[in-house]
This record gives structure tokens, C-alpha cells and sequence, in this order.
């Protein structure tokens, strides 16, 4: 089980592995299973954005334990958040923001369960 963090430009946190490109991270969420996922909006210019990733994970039923929305772009978290809120199963937590730091020093000690 692995966590999760799918952005062109920031350092991934301890704990987490890092995708560089929405293909890398959709091709992480159908061969691993996910407790941790934070997406970014903004990918680049070469690349789809976080809302193509977030209507992946709906249309392939990829969906990890957690989702975290990190993004800089209101508009691009507004945009995944209305993907994935309406799909999203019960067992699966969906935030509209980063993670918290107290949350960031759990995933970075190992832990993995909600």
C-alpha cells in the first residue's frame, strides 16, 4: 500500500511516493492499492490536468482510501472536488484542501489507516 502524490513542480512529503504526470499517477493507482492520494490541478503544459485524473478515477472505480486536493488553483479544486464528490463511495474520504500537518507526520511515520 503506498501514498500518493501526483505533482509537475513540488516536493512530494515523507511518506509518499511521487508522480510527476497524470499518466504516472493513473498508472500508480491501477497497479497499487492507494491509501493516500493528493492531487494537483496544474500539471504543466505537456500534460492533462487534475480534473482529467479525477474523471479517471471515477470512470475506472480507482479510488484510494483518501483523497487530499493540494492545488494552488481554486478553480481547478472546485473542478475535481465536483468529479469526484458525487461518485465517491462511502468507505472513501474526499477533502477539499491540502493535508494538515498533523496528518503529514502520521502518513510520514508509516501510518496508512484513516
Amino acid at each position: 500500500m503506498i501514498n500518493l502524490y501526483m505533482d509537475d513542480y513540488r516536493k512530494h512529503p515523507p511518506g509518499f511516493t511521487l508522480a510527476r504526470s497524470t499518466e504516472e499517477c493513473l498508472l500508480l493507482l491501477r497497479e497499487c492499492e492507494v491509501c493516500v492520494l493528493s492531487l494537483d490541478y496544474d500539471m504543466g503544459p505537456e500534460d492533462f490536468s487534475g480534473g482529467e485524473v479525477a474523471r479517471r478515477i471515477v470512470l475506472e472505480g480507482l479510488f484510494p482510501h483518501e483523497i487530499y486536493l493540494h492545488t494552488s488553483s481554486l478553480q481547478g479544486r472546485r473542478e475535481m472536488y465536483e468529479i469526484l464528490y458525487p461518485a465517491v463511495p462511502g468507505e472513501v474520504l474526499l477533502h477539499n484542501g491540502p493535508l494538515d500537518p498533523a496528518r503529514l507526520l502520521e502518513l510520514a511515520g508509516g501510518a496508512c489507516s484513516r
